[in-house]
């Protein structure tokens, strides 16, 4: 098909090119296509152990109140080696072993443990609370799994208060053609604080570290275990590949290990009404998942440090990460699908530990430059109110 003419008057359509060349694109259409081409290919489907995954510092699991750090783990049994070119699949009871310095590394003050900020589980620090607009909180889900102690965070004031509600909100409503829906939980109360979109957004890759939580706590049952071959490694590099690298191929043999019907039911027990053939939950939802898993209500304290230290140094940190002061330490899940594009992180610093997630919907790929600046706007609105100074 040729190309338009102008009025009949023999000029092109588009001022300034000549016969047979398509106009220069602009820098913020080019800018744009960049953006999109990097996050397509940071959530490409990675052939498993065709290259290293990188490894992370081990997570500092809670250890009991008034400790100031969680005891060592056993060694575990030696296993057999890996194939060359393939990584040993991590088993619990182990961790990563640390070769890439968390964030907040070179200054010459390391971060302090996570276990600092995650308050203890009790009659006085009861399981998260939903706080909705109006009305009494809503009991929270019951504990699962194997709930740690620690040390108690000092929370002199509520550091989630109207002003911040006030400045996040205002940011939402600036973005009218955007769906944003936000959820924020201070772990010294449980209490779950959200703003703009409460309702169910396709989850996307969020979803992993639901599916992730299930494997871990089937395998602490034994009905599953992490040592079982799958694709051309075990269950446990698979979960590794799946949160670490997003890996999708990954994801499909985890959830085909799991049945719908056992995520689904992991899920109820934790309080998420999840269905994995619609793949939806709610900011609030994936919030407190999080939550959960970080204060060690869902998992022993080996799986619980090896999942959280798979969220640290991902693939694509271009979203809640790159937003953060470097002395903030986050653990977090990127998603990704079509016009959805979300973070759900936990940031971590002193004595302090908040779940913090944000779920975006747009009309199209296309604005997904557009949205990641949204999306750090919020990040650090949030960081200011919550770790100043």
């Amino acid at each position: 098909m040729g190309l338009v003419r102008n009025g009949g008057s023999g000029r092109l359509g588009v001022r300034g090119t000549r016969r047979g060349r398509f106009p220069r694109p602009s820098a913020e259409t080019l800018t744009g296509i960049g953006a999109i081409l990097a996050l397509v290919l940071a959530t490409s489907v990675y052939a498993v152990g065709q290259a290293a995954v990188p490894s992370n510092p081990p997570y500092s699991a809670p250890g009991p109140a008034g400790a100031t750090a969680a005891a060592p783990a056993a060694p575990a049994a030696p296993g057999p080696t890996p194939p060359a070119g393939q990584q040993a699949a991590p088993t619990a009871g182990t961790a990563p072993t640390p070769a890439v310095q968390p964030a907040g590394a070179g200054t010459g003050t390391p971060p302090p443990p996570p276990s600092s900020a995650v308050p203890p589980v009790s009659a006085e620090n009861p399981p998260l609370q939903s706080v909705p607009e109006t009305g009494a909180p809503e009991t929270g889900a019951p504990a699962t799994g194997a709930p740690l102690g620690a040390a108690a965070a000092v929370a002199l004031t509520p550091s989630i208060g109207p002003d911040l509600e006030a400045q996040l909100n205002g940011i939402i409503h600036s973005y009218p053609g955007y769906q944003l829906g936000v959820a924020l939980i201070d772990l010294a109360d449980g209490a779950v604080h959200e703003y703009g979109v409460r309702t169910k957004f396709t989850a996307a890759s969020t979803a992993k570290v639901l599916a992730a939580a299930a494997y871990y706590r089937l395998a602490e049952t034994g009905e599953l275990s992490l040592d079982e071959p799958m694709g051309v490694s075990t269950a446990g590099l698979q979960i590794r590949q799946m949160i670490q690298q997003s890996n999708n191929e990954s994801w499909a043999m985890i959830l085909e290990a799991l049945g719908s019907r056992r995520l689904t039911d992991y899920a109820a027990s934790i309080g998420i009404e999840y269905d994995r053939a619609y793949n939806k939950l709610t900011p609030a939802e994936t919030a407190r998942t999080l939550a959960l898993l970080y204060t060690g209500q869902l998992l022993n304290a080996a799986n619980t440090a090896q999942l959280l230290s798979y969220m640290q140094n991902t693939n694509l940190e271009t979203l809640i990460p790159a937003a953060l002061p470097p002395d903030v330490v986050v653990f977090h899940k990127y998603g990704l699908l079509y016009g959805n594009l979300h973070d759900a992180s936990i940031l971590v610093r002193g004595g302090k530990a908040y779940a913090f997630v944000v779920y975006t919907l747009g009309r199209s790929p296309a604005e997904i430059t557009s949205r990641t600046r949204v999306i750090h706007l919020l990040t650090r609105t949030v960081s200011a109110a919550l770790f100043p100074g």
